[in-house]
């Protein structure tokens, strides 16, 4: 899943207060993000690939088998295969260059030095780990670190619910042969309220058969990614977005809300054990924020902003993603002892 974002280098000296600074750009070499760029295309084209073929013939759409999900010698059999991938790698890579561009594009407004996305191809179930930016230069006020750290979940949350009823009305009834041997997914609120919309549109066959018993379109997998995505950022610690929220909104209780935060994700790793790595996460890339000058307080404006990132979290967040994996089936699988 993506890194978490704005990862900073910033000066504990206090600056002056101020919301925009002439920053020189460091030269980029352009080249590597095109590279990162084209390789996490096809990475995710794979993936898709894969991901529409299983759509298409009611086989699981995860199967237990990851590596299957991956399948580099069956698309060289047949390269027409990998165009199967474009809706899901299309859908995927545009939710996650919506996220990082906004806070690239925030960055500029404030007169903050930053790098274009970086994109991590790998592996996965969803072929990437997402996607970064790097801020080099210090930003100068909370409402530059508010509005640039929130931009990025809005617009990753925006495009993603857009996608999300598109592509529900293109999704279809569960199948025994489908269900068998597949990785189950969580889903947080936001695809609930979603579905029961649609239903209640008539949008495809959504109101047939409950959220649990859809097989979801590529495209809606995506969503769901995109979702998880904006879950894992505005988690109200660190160095990740909903961090650099906090610090913010209330800089003085940042250290007690990222440990408090590492707590929960501990305690919440009982039921899905990738919890803990977000946890341990938060704790290294550290409960002390880089200095940002506390005058000029942050306009009232914000404050619903605020508010709406909390929304975000709550329709996004998902206590078990991958529906097994916690503390407590690790603990019950375990033979007892005679």
């Amino acid at each position: 899943m993506p890194e978490p974002t704005l990862p900073v280098s910033l000066t504990s000296e206090p600056m002056p207060a101020a919301d925009v600074y002439p920053v020189t750009p460091a030269r980029q070499q352009i080249w590597i993000h095109l590279v990162l760029l084209a390789a996490t295309i096809f990475s995710t084209l794979l993936v898709g690939s894969r991901l529409e073929y299983n759509f298409l013939h009611n086989l699981p759409n995860f199967p237990q088998n990851l590596l299957g999900l991956f399948p580099v010698q069956w698309v060289v059999q047949c390269p027409s295969r990998l165009l199967l991938g474009i809706p899901f790698c299309a859908t995927l890579m545009l939710i996650l260059l919506a996220h990082e561009m906004a806070h690239y594009l925030f960055c500029r407004h404030y007169g903050v030095c930053a790098t274009l996305p970086f994109f991590i191809p790998a592996p996965t179930l969803i072929g990437t780990l997402g996607a970064f930016i790097r801020i080099k230069s210090p930003i100068h006020s909370r409402t530059a670190l508010f509005d640039i750290g929130i931009a990025g979940p809005i617009a990753g949350f925006t495009l993603a619910t857009i996608t999300l009823f598109a592509a529900l009305a293109h999704s279809k009834p569960l199948l025994p042969s489908a269900a068998d041997d597949s990785l189950t997914l969580g889903y947080p609120l936001i695809f609930y309220f979603a579905h029961t919309l649609a239903a209640h549109l008539g949008l495809g066959r959504v109101s047939a058969v409950p959220l649990d018993s859809m097989y979801l379109h590529p495209t809606a997998i995506a969503a769901w990614v995109g979702m998880f995505a904006t879950a894992l950022n505005l988690l109200p610690g660190g160095q990740l977005d909903g961090g650099h929220i906090i610090y913010a909104v209330f800089p003085r209780s940042h250290r007690w809300v990222s440990n408090l935060t590492a707590v929960g994700l501990l305690v919440a790793s009982w039921w899905w054990g990738g919890w803990m790595l977000w946890a341990v996460l938060i704790r290294l890339t550290g409960v002390r924020h880089p200095r940002v000058p506390r005058e000029p307080q942050l306009p009232k404006s914000r404050q619903w902003l605020f508010v709406f990132a909390i929304a975000m979290l709550a329709l996004t967040f998902m206590l078990t993603p991958l529906g097994r994996g916690g503390i407590r089936d690790i603990l019950g699988e375990m033979p007892a002892r005679p």
